[in-house]
């Protein structure tokens, strides 16, 4: 099973944003946090609270990954040539778990983590099951035959509520995908605006 340590209705709600666009979201009901003290009115946040809820917000929207492996992100991401935000949400795009979510063969961040953990996909042809496999341009994402007929994935390319980006080139008939290049940040269709730079001063403090 994918590891979770929270469950993801909680994590919209004390965010106060739908951050998957999903309509059962609580937040679309509910403004306010989790918990007792959820409705309390909330005060001016800090600079420090606004760049945490920053890293909080795009560190949840990929299947909420672990401190740990976020820290490597951007470790890696200023390591890079360019703007290193623009360089931390590229990286994450090219998770593979991203691409399969991006390509539609799964409805959710944290269902395509499961999907490649339980062995359903293939890179160039051989079996990958490690969810943060980093892929590169040009790559050839697949589902495995025997997966294809799920009815998981057969809802998911069904899917009204989002399209497949520019940079995913998806055929659902064959159920393959490539990533066609790296994105930048304003080509990545984030439900809500996601703040890349603030992660990074965050982490640079």
């Amino acid at each position: 099973m994918t590891k979770r340590a929270e469950a993801k209705y909680k994590i919209d709600r004390r965010l106060g944003q739908n951050i998957w666009g999903r309509p059962k979201s609580p937040v679309n009901r509910r403004e306010y946090g989790p918990g007792q003290h959820g409705q309390r009115r909330k005060g001016k946040m800090s600079d420090f609270g606004t760049q945490l809820r920053a890293k909080q917000k795009l560190k949840g929207y990929y299947g909420n990954i672990s401190e740990k492996q976020f820290r490597k992100y951007y470790a890696e991401a200023i390591r890079l040539k360019g703007d290193s935000g623009a360089n931390l949400v590229g990286l994450l795009e090219r998770r593979l778990d991203a691409v399969v979510y991006r390509a539609k063969f799964v409805a959710t961040p944290f269902q395509a983590r499961q999907f490649v953990n339980h062995g359903h996909v293939k890179v160039n042809g051989r079996r990958v099951n490690i969810a943060s496999y980093s892929v590169k341009p040009g790559d050839v994402i697949e589902v495995k035959e025997a997966s294809r007929q799920l009815a998981l994935v057969l809802e998911a390319t069904q899917l009204a509520e989002r399209d497949v980006p520019d940079y995913v080139d998806a055929d659902h008939s064959k159920m393959t995908a490539k990533l066609t290049r790296v994105p930048a940040p304003n080509e990545v269709p984030y439900p809500v605006q996601m703040e890349p730079n603030l992660v990074v001063e965050f982490y640079s403090r």
